[in-house]
């Protein structure tokens, strides 16, 4: 697969026929994968940089899958004593089947399914999203930067991958090695050639009408936030 363009192949863990069990052993993989990559790492610095002086925010993680961001995020504003109210949106119902199943259940946060856009005006602090961007249409991806732009008080995060070669090509080896879901070895490798590079971000932006800054993150992540 060239990845001189973006694929635009649908990735299978987005069939409508996934059973439930499925679609959780698929998330709950990806968590794993999200720990071996450090994914959680961009998203806790943009925090950390974000809250310095506040004892309290409000987050809105669009595009939630296993929870396993929330909770770290959960976690991480504990051990600060940051006041945090964490709220997920999926607009897949397995998604919250599948987070909620992880303990403990007195975290602060809420799982939702539906549109995100169905939680405008409710006073986000933060808007973040991890690994969502290379799901979306073009269009889609444009109303979401919108949204964010424009819900947000304090700044939002788009936290995604980087189309690169090594990784493309390295990735299977990895899942393989893992003993990850085949699904995951599949759409891990299929998400990495649906991502961005540098370069593509800011046309998207400039049409969406918002100013971001795009930088990658170790490894072969790449990253979009506007704080203000």
């Amino acid at each position: 697969m060239s990845l001189r363009e973006r694929a635009i192949a649908e990735e299978l863990m987005d069939a409508d026929d996934l059973s439930p069990e499925t679609y959780a052993a698929v998330v709950g993989d990806l968590a794993k994968v999200n720990v071996v990559t450090m994914a959680a790492r961009p998203t806790l610095d943009f925090l950390r940089r974000a809250t310095v002086g506040r004892r309290s925010f409000k987050l809105l993680d669009v595009g939630f899958g296993d929870g396993d961001m929330l909770r770290r995020i959960a976690h991480w504003a504990a051990r600060r004593g940051i006041a945090a109210e964490l709220v997920g949106v999926d607009l897949n119902p397995r998604s919250a089947l599948a987070a909620t199943a992880h303990p403990p259940t007195e975290l602060p946060i809420r799982y939702s399914t539906g549109d995100y856009a169905d939680l405008a005006g409710e006073d986000w602090d933060f808007v973040i999203s991890s690994l969502v961007a290379h799901h979306m249409t073009h269009d889609q991806l444009i109303a979401f930067l919108r949204f964010m732009e424009r819900e947000s008080a304090v700044g939002w995060l788009i936290n995604d991958l980087h189309r690169h070669g090594f990784a493309h090509f390295g990735f299977p080896i990895l899942a393989r090695l893992a003993r990850w879901h085949p699904i995951v070895r599949h759409d891990g490798t299929l998400s990495i050639a649906r991502s961005y590079r540098p370069a593509e971000w800011p046309p998207i932006l400039a049409e969406a009408g918002v100013t971001a800054k795009v930088y990658r993150a170790f490894p072969f992540r790449l990253c979009v936030e506007h704080l203000r």
